[in-house]
């Protein structure tokens, strides 16, 4: 979804804005959880320097990371959600979120791609697969397609959270 002409401090948060067209009910808190990522995202890392993205205050992960694991995490998770095993390329990118060096700029170009590409994949999904079984990871472990998107959703307001966090340690 396109970032709001408003700004987001003038608006409700993206779940009180109404139903999003053509996304079912059940997908539709995927897309609040996305929208509201992008917006305090940028809100909360605007100015932060190359050197605050990768600080980590008191040894928390850097603002960085968790920008670059929200991406990451995003586009793992919604491979298990097409009944697909990570690619080398999936696995070579999770053992590299911790390097530093990417910007801000291209940290949040990243998110919002990973999130573009799973707002598309959410939105083919028929509403009867909810429930169909997906395994994750080596083990297979038991999940369903909404396990996996609820799981995404919260996943990434965690690591929102966490990145908030870190940019407001970081510009002590």
């Amino acid at each position: 979804m396109p970032p709001e002409k408003t700004p987001a401090s003038t608006q409700p948060e993206p779940w009180m804005r109404g139903p999003i067209p053509g996304v079912p009910t059940f997908i539709a808190p995927l897309f609040y959880s996305f929208q509201m990522a992008r917006e305090d995202l940028a809100k909360y890392t605007a100015d932060l320097t190359i050197k605050q993205i990768w600080a980590t205050p008191h040894g928390f992960g850097s603002v960085g990371f968790h920008l670059r694991h929200i991406a990451g995490s995003t586009d793992r998770l919604m491979t298990y959600v097409a009944g697909e095993q990570l690619s080398d390329a999936q696995l070579a990118a999770l053992k590299s979120e911790k390097e530093p060096g990417a910007t801000r700029e291209t940290l949040l170009a990243a998110i919002n791609e990973a999130f573009e590409r799973a707002e598309k994949a959410a939105r083919a999904l028929e509403p009867g697969c909810l429930a169909d079984p997906r395994g994750v990871g080596r083990k297979q472990l038991p999940t369903t397609v909404i396990g996996l998107l609820v799981h995404l959703a919260e996943h990434n307001q965690r690591h929102v959270g966490q990145a908030i966090s870190a940019a407001k340690l970081a510009r002590i």
